[in-house]
């Protein structure tokens, strides 16, 4: 039986990890990967907190979540394949298509 502390605690950090991801990495996949990180500690919440309750309402929030990331992956990963085809790389400080 794990600790809802230790929960909270492994859940910040998966968070705080994904935030350093997301700001500091320029490789548009890279990025994804980090929201997705930051994704799963949201559920690591809801799933802590839902076993704390005792009710299934987090676990519910949780499928939702994760049907939400399934959909930001397959929508990010076919922009990221467009920009490739278009550009040649994917680092996010080199895209400027809004540019006339």
């Amino acid at each position: 039986m794990v600790s809802m502390n230790a929960v909270l605690l492994i859940s910040f950090l998966l968070w705080s990890v994904g935030v350093a991801g997301v700001l500091i990495r320029r490789n548009a996949l890279v990025i994804l990967m980090c929201v997705e990180l930051m994704l799963n500690a949201a559920n690591l919440n809801f799933i802590a907190f839902a076993r704390l309750s005792g009710t299934v309402h987090g676990q519910a929030f949780a499928l939702l979540v994760m049907g939400f990331a399934a959909a930001e992956v397959a929508v990010g990963l076919a922009l990221v394949v467009a920009l490739y085809r278009k550009k040649g790389n994917i680092q996010v400080d080199e895209i400027n298509l809004l540019k006339g």
